[in-house]
């Protein structure tokens, strides 16, 4: 495949070039409760998608909270 004229990255980037941007842009999304996280490499391999981190985090959650009222249990 061949690259096009503007296919290269330049040094520097003006201002001007990219663009205007956008205030509030996410903010719809962010009042929703939406939250974005950035994953390492390593997390983000063992997890292909947001389905199976959310259902791993959700088992640590629950596992969590069986072991601290057992905990609370013993110690009394």
């Amino acid at each position: 495949m061949r690259k096009g004229k503007g296919d290269e990255l330049r040094a520097e980037y003006s201002r001007a070039s990219l663009g205007t941007g956008v205030r509030g842009k996410y903010l719809k999304e962010y009042r929703r409760g939406t939250n974005l996280v950035l994953l390492t490499p390593e997390v983000a391999r063992a997890f292909p998608s947001e389905k199976a981190v959310n259902e791993a985090l959700s088992s640590l959650i629950t596992v969590a909270r069986r072991t601290t009222r057992q905990s609370r249990r013993g110690s009394k």
